[in-house]
């Protein structure tokens, strides 16, 4: 147990899962949960309660994650559930509060939406801190353009956008320091993206690409999704040539990435890229439609 609250295998887990997908590595997190969740069940002593229940929230929420980019929606709520369960014994509410927001990221790629709500309507009552706050107000912002609310959507992700500016804390947390300004503009890029053709144009590509220009090293993963994301915006708003020389690079980097959700986001620019046939398209069609059969976006739970 003392090794666990060290905690070496999860922050390399972590690590490796924004590299290069949570595919590789399932096996081994679920079974060091299974391991962590048999010890509590043998009891916890009092003095260890909160870290153990910490750490294991931690664990809890990557064994979701890296089960639901593997398409194991099912098992990646369950896990999800356990992990909200462990934050609150370890009285960390904004530790369940981004869990619930990886829950309800869930519900927008399943396609729904109006679940997705419900959950970050719970989310936003319990966040306190900055960070959590301005997470929920972006994934908030993320989902109404899926519902066409334009207004809701902008509401939301100008909150986001004054909690970031003004700064996240001095002392952001472990388990969200992933959200910063380049994770929000990734939220704004997908919003965008959705809202194309409701009210006033959005240039989706420009959200992307501000987006890119602020990823941190190490999280590769997210860094090609945000490519592949400019290459689809830039077909869509007609800038073909140059979504052909963006997809390309995307799909270069989208090889060596283990993701069902990159997947997702190459039939996302298959779609775009339909009406053009000019020869370069067609090879992006190609490249992109062999990586994204390699990679079903649902397995087996």
């Amino acid at each position: 147990m003392d090794a666990f609250l060290q905690q070496p295998l999860t922050a390399f887990f972590t690590k490796a899962n924004a590299t290069k997908g949570g595919g590789l590595y399932r096996a081994a997190i679920v079974a060091q949960l299974a391991e962590v969740a048999r010890r509590i069940q043998d009891g916890v002593p009092t003095s260890l309660k909160a870290r153990v229940f910490a750490a294991t929230a931690d664990l809890a929420a990557l064994a979701g994650w890296v089960s639901h980019d593997c398409g194991r929606y099912a098992t990646a709520q369950r896990y999800w559930a356990y992990g909200t369960y462990a934050a609150t014994e370890a009285g960390q509410p904004d530790r369940g509060v981004e869990i619930v927001t990886r829950m309800s990221h869930q519900m927008i790629y399943l396609g729904h939406p109006q679940d997705a709500l419900g959950l970050l309507d719970v989310a936003a009552a319990k966040a306190n801190l900055p960070a959590t706050r301005a997470l929920v107000a972006s994934q908030t912002g993320r989902v109404h353009p899926a519902l066409g609310n334009e207004r809701d959507a902008e509401r939301h992700l100008g909150a986001a956008d004054e909690l970031v500016a003004d700064g996240l804390g001095d002392d952001v947390p472990e388990w969200v320091a992933y959200f910063d300004a380049a994770e929000h503009a990734g939220a704004r890029a997908v919003s965008a993206r959705d809202l194309r053709g409701i009210g006033r144009p959005r240039r989706a590509s420009a959200h992307f690409t501000d987006a890119l220009a602020l990823r941190r090293p190490g999280f590769d993963r997210v860094k090609v999704m945000d490519r592949i994301g400019l290459a689809a915006a830039l077909f869509a708003e007609g800038n073909a040539e140059q979504a052909a020389a963006a997809a390309h690079q995307a799909l270069d980097d989208a090889t060596r990435v283990d993701s069902t959700l990159v997947a997702s986001r190459l039939n996302t620019l298959l779609d775009a890229a339909r009406p053009y046939r000019t020869a370069d398209v067609n090879e992006v069609r190609t490249r992109a439609a062999d990586i994204a059969a390699a990679r079903p976006t649902t397995v087996a739970a």
